[in-house]
């Protein structure tokens, strides 16, 4: 409960941000990834060990963070009519 008090002032600005410059957008597809780059599976001699999950959803801000690169894409195709499949 207390996390979510000292995170809400970032939560809101993540959520104000406003895309409307393809440079930011494109910097922004770029630099979030488009699934969790944490989800391993771990192997010795082609034998499989261990699973380590996506963690990505325990991150409190994962939610603005996401949201903010569906924008930008949304942008992008439907503002600026670009091909964003190289951003999936």
């Amino acid at each position: 409960m207390l996390n979510s008090t000292l995170l809400q002032p970032i939560r809101n600005w993540l959520d104000r941000i406003e895309i409307d410059n393809p440079k930011l957008a494109h910097l922004l597809c770029q630099v979030i990834p488009v699934q969790c780059p944490f989800e391993r599976k771990l192997s010795l001699w082609g034998r499989w060990l261990v699973h380590l999950p996506p963690l990505c959803k325990l991150n409190p801000l994962y939610e603005q963070i996401v949201s903010l690169r569906f924008r930008a894409l949304c942008y992008l195709a439907d503002e600026c009519g670009e091909d964003v499949r190289c951003y999936c």
